[in-house]
């Protein structure tokens, strides 16, 4: 497997290559994830079953059109195929560290451009791609309050129920985010899609870098929102990102809905906790309508 993936970098970047050494690193609960090194170049390779390559090509795809901005680090991709029994992603490797308040304040600015500089007239994006390892649906839709009623609430909300999941009747909660974002007329702005700390990071030379994405055009709030969700992000962050480019009013109100999406995710994926915690946010949403 390794020699075949090692031809594919080869012939992406037109230079031999020969795999000298491999580690396991971090690749997060869906993948297995390995820094490659030879011939004084490093890489990181994403393994997962073969059959989920088209997971690899969406996230390649999302990787270049963020990339296609020139506003925000994020790692290209290489190559990808399938090798033997498993399907792999090549990236970039980017050595990471530590931000500090100025590299926070940065990356805000940057999303902000990323979101500015990456706009179509349309909400969703040419392919379907994942959310972790959820399905995450993307048919174009011209309007944004049925858009994410339907295709990200009431999507999720119907994987729950076959999951088990008790949640108020699935028509009403999504009528229900339909009219309280019928008057949100946002422009499709390219989103990373799940932006929380584990997937947004500072170079050793103080880059802001966002990687791991579940890219469409959408509100640029849902990254901001994601944001929000597990711990948040440092405050110079959102400075710097409000500096950029301000924030709507009534963003507070919409940011529950937005986070809804992830969370009813995390109980299809997880099950556990996140039930009552859907079901309290649920509750706020029904109340504000």
């Amino acid at each position: 497997m390794w020699q075949e993936i090692a031809k594919a970098i080869s012939q992406a970047t037109e230079n031999s290559f020969e795999i000298e050494n491999t580690r396991s690193v971090g690749g997060g609960c869906i993948n297995q994830g390995y820094k490659v090194s030879g011939n004084g170049k490093n890489y990181f390779v994403k393994l997962n079953q073969a059959s989920q390559i088209e997971m690899f090509v969406a996230e390649a795809l999302g990787l270049e059109q963020m990339y296609a901005t020139h506003t925000i680090i994020v790692p290209q991709p290489i190559c990808w195929g399938v090798a033997s029994n498993s399907c792999y992603l090549v990236l970039e490797w980017l050595d990471l560290g530590s931000g500090n308040s100025q590299a926070w304040s940065e990356m805000g600015k940057q999303l902000a451009a990323m979101h500015q500089k990456g706009t179509t007239d349309k909400f969703g994006w040419e392919r379907n791609n994942t959310i972790g390892s959820t399905p995450q649906i993307n048919h174009w839709m011209d309007n944004w309050a049925d858009f994410f009623a339907e295709q990200r609430i009431g999507y999720q909300l119907k994987l729950a129920k076959r999951r088990g999941g008790s949640f108020p009747d699935s028509n009403q909660v999504v009528e229900t985010v339909r009219e309280q974002l019928a008057d949100r007329q946002p422009e499709a702005s390219i989103v990373h899609g799940d932006l929380w700390s584990g997937n947004a990071s500072v170079t050793r030379n103080g880059q802001p870098v966002i990687l791991d994405p579940a890219t469409y055009y959408g509100d640029r709030e849902v990254d901001l929102a994601m944001t929000e969700l597990f711990g948040g992000f440092p405050a110079a962050f959102y400075r710097g990102y409000n500096q950029f480019w301000q924030l709507d009013s009534g963003y507070q109100q919409r940011k529950t809905i937005y986070n809804l999406y992830h969370v009813l995710n995390h109980f299809n994926l997880f099950g556990g906790g996140y039930s009552s915690q859907a079901n309290r946010m649920i509750s706020q949403i029904l109340k504000d309508s």
